[in-house]
């Protein structure tokens, strides 16, 4: 699975806090790595000089095997809130998808997960 992390002007990026970023959402997503090819991750402050406000964006874009890209979005009042938020958004999408794909008898069928 690939990470690729985007932030904005409004938010301080680098290295350092790239690498805490993809290392916290491969944990997060590891049951679903072998049908997950790329994650994006865009980082944002909406209205950065409004202290208090949800001013942080984290959008999540899921590249899953054979299926469309999809994505989620999550506004908090701080990036690692906002991470949070469209992680836990992103696994239950991923694992509802999943579900669907189940056979009745609970067998998993041979398709990729679909968003």
């Amino acid at each position: 699975m690939i990470v690729k992390v985007i932030t904005d002007a409004n938010v301080a990026g680098g290295d350092r806090y790239t690498a805490q970023v993809t290392s916290l959402l491969e944990n997060a997503l590891n049951i679903f790595s072998d049908q997950i090819t790329r994650v994006e991750i865009h980082l944002s402050g909406k209205n950065d000089s409004k202290n208090g406000q949800e001013d942080k964006r984290c959008v999540l874009e899921a590249h899953v095997v054979g299926c469309q890209p999809t994505a989620v979005t999550h506004d908090a009042t701080t990036l690692v809130l906002a991470i949070s938020g469209a992680v836990s958004k992103l696994k239950k999408l991923l694992a509802r998808s999943h579900e669907r794909l189940r056979d009745h008898d609970g067998r998993a069928s041979n398709h990729a997960v679909s968003p």
